[in-house]
């Protein structure tokens, strides 16, 4: 946080309720203590010119695995600072790291090293807590997650978890196995997200759980069962709850590949921009070049291949993990799905910040809240980053730092 005061002017600033064009954005003691139009004088404030570039709330990712070539699940500090430091340069200034399937000595390892990492991270994105996503996953919508460790939710295990970090923000489970709703009532009484995942369960066995405390689907449509026959019978799977249960929020990989305009469009026209968050679910390969990767731990995960912009498993027979990144969701949202700015902004800012119980502070440019700004043009091309207060990223200076090393 920084206790310097600083106006942004000449920017087209995205408010909750309109864009305000050329406007002013004051910043004092990491908070917002000023938004209005035209160049508004302030008294010994340091001035960033916007040059008519959009002024947003900072992006906000909900479900995040890795990035810059690292992973949540390596097993160290480094690679969670590493990953905070890869996404502000794509307008993320607050994120949950996401965990995979694994054995409980992993887990628990990675929350320790979660907790370690929120003391020392000061340059990349906030983390707002924790996403365990698994292990009490169908093995039947296993999709790039590893099948060895799936299994029912274990009271004495998620009890242990959950006592042994507070960092929990959410959870993610399949609702139909065994001992899950109870698992989702006693996360919904601790106050952690229950949300519904990998799953192969049917709306009633969905309606079931949004009742005992599963109020998100997490990345709506991947791993998830649609419309099935059972015995001759159809019946309506977890996408079609989704829609159904009109309070239930989901979130989508707005890749534009995971999900292709025309679903992005539907998840639009029926859940609306209040119910639906962009997510990147991004690996370890998000931000670098095309090529092989590995989803997971460094170590000993899986072997996978980047190409046509998302991580495929090996034999392309399946997605293996998103290497989008903030910025490009909005921009998908925008030109392929057709969703005004103002939603689609409100899908990656207000939208998460309301899910995960934060929007008191941050997910809107309003008086009093955190300064968690974004700065960017037309084509959503990210010119800054700001994290409560604090420049964080700025694209002129990297030019300038690329041209040198050029020169040089």
């Amino acid at each position: 946080m920084s206790d310097k005061k600083i106006k942004i002017y000449n920017g087209n600033i995205i408010t909750p309720y309109r864009i305000i064009k050329n406007g002013t954005v004051v910043i004092a003691n990491g908070l917002i203590t000023g938004v209005m139009e035209g160049n508004a004088e302030v008294a010994d404030a340091i001035e960033i010119d916007a040059k008519g570039k959009y002024i947003a709330p900072g992006f906000i990712d909900m479900h995040i695995h890795g990035g810059g070539g690292y992973d949540f699940m390596d097993g160290n500090v480094n690679s969670f600072l590493k990953i905070a430091e890869t996404h502000v340069k794509y307008g993320t200034t607050a994120m949950c790291p996401t965990t995979l399937t694994s054995e409980l000595s992993n887990l628990l390892e990675t929350l320790e090293h979660y907790e370690q990492a929120n003391k020392l991270n000061t340059t990349g994105s906030q983390f707002l807590g924790m996403h365990l996503e698994g292990p009490y996953f169908s093995k039947n919508q296993s999709g790039a997650q590893d099948p060895r460790f799936m299994r029912d939710p274990d009271p004495i295990e998620y009890k242990k978890v959950l006592y042994h970090s507070h960092a929990i923000r959410r959870w993610s489970a399949a609702p139909e196995l065994k001992g899950a709703l109870e698992f989702g009532r006693y996360l919904k009484s601790l106050g952690v997200i229950a949300a519904i995942a990998h799953t192969d369960a049917i709306y009633e066995e969905v309606l079931e759980a949004f009742e005992s405390g599963y109020t998100l689907a997490t990345h709506f449509y991947s791993a998830m069962s649609g419309v099935s026959r059972r015995n001759a019978f159809r019946y309506a799977g977890a996408i079609e709850a989704g829609y159904l249960i009109d309070e239930m929020d989901v979130e989508i990989i707005a890749d534009g590949i995971h999900l292709p305009p025309p679903l992005l469009k539907l998840v639009y026209k029926i859940k609306g921009a209040s119910r639906t968050a962009l997510i990147t679910d991004a690996m370890r390969a998000t931000g670098m070049p095309p090529g092989k990767s590995i989803l997971g731990n460094i170590h000993d995960g899986l072997e996978v291949i980047v190409e046509d912009g998302v991580a495929k498993l090996m034999d392309r027979s399946a997605f293996a993990g998103s290497v989008a990144t903030a910025d490009r969701l909005v921009r998908t949202m925008i030109k392929d799905a057709d969703v005004p700015m103002m939603e689609a902004i409100q899908m990656i800012t207000s939208t998460p910040a309301r899910i995960l119980g934060v929007s008191n502070t941050k997910g809107s440019i309003v008086e009093g809240k955190d300064a968690d700004l974004v700065l960017f043009d037309s084509d959503i091309n990210i010119s800054m980053t700001i994290i409560q207060g604090v420049v964080v990223y700025n694209a002129d200076n990297e030019l300038q730092k690329n041209s040198l090393e050029i020169t040089v």
